[in-house]
């Protein structure tokens, strides 16, 4: 029997962009869901009763949520083709590491850059977040990508925000090739694979959406 899978995002979210690019480098197909966050569906309220957050991975009927473990998941259970993760258990350590640190930092520090009302708090942003980037920079250093030769787990979770680049950069006033030449290079290397040109959002549209959140939010 197929498997029935069924994703659970919103299109702008780099978290939901995450399992979609997973799911393509694996070569499977699934159902997409668009869901409003502003009325969340009984489904996703269902699938994810704790944090009631996107994106959700419904694999034959059991949700699995929160983006890089779903993304783990799908490397698991598909590994066959495309290994997301490496099999020598400090690298595998290591892709998660940096990882979570991309987790942890990159979405909070940017959130000061583009909905911040404190010009201290979008300086610090601003600030914070392209100390970021140059570490995470140095991390991939000369390499094609971050795990080596092969597009791997780190390269997911850090590509989707690549098209909320254009995003930071209107609203920080900064120029992310400027900063970090060599990250550009590589976010344009990730690009020229199918499964990331597929599944990550068009950047000016993430701009109308973010410029149409301020609106909304009184910030414009």
């Amino acid at each position: 029997m197929a498997d029935e899978i069924v994703l659970l995002s919103t299109w702008p979210s780099m978290f939901g962009m995450r399992v979609g690019v997973a799911l393509a480098e694996k070569g499977l197909k699934y159902e997409y869901r668009e869901e409003d966050l502003r009325n969340k569906s009984p489904l996703l309220l269902n699938m994810n009763p704790v944090h009631k957050k996107i994106p959700v991975l419904i694999h034959n009927g059991k949700p699995i949520s929160e983006s890089m473990i779903i993304v783990e998941y799908i490397d698991g259970v598909w590994n066959h083709k495309s290994p997301l993760l490496p099999t020598d258990p400090y690298q595998r350590a290591q892709a998660r590491f940096w990882a979570d640190y991309v987790d942890k930092k990159l979405y909070d520090i940017g959130k000061k850059i583009i909905w911040s009302t404190k010009e201290d708090d979008h300086e610090t942003g601003k600030k914070e977040f392209i100390e970021c980037l140059k570490l995470l920079e140095r991390e991939l250093g000369d390499k094609p990508y971050f795990g080596g030769e092969n597009f791997g787990f780190v390269d997911v979770s850090l590509v989707t925000f690549s098209c909320w680049f254009h995003t930071y950069e209107s609203y920080g006033n900064f120029s992310i090739e400027t900063e970090c030449p060599k990250l550009i290079a590589w976010a344009k290397r990730c690009l020229e694979k199918e499964s990331v040109s597929s599944s990550l959002a068009d950047p000016h549209k993430i701009h109308d959406y973010a410029w149409g959140v301020r609106k909304r939010l009184g910030i414009e």
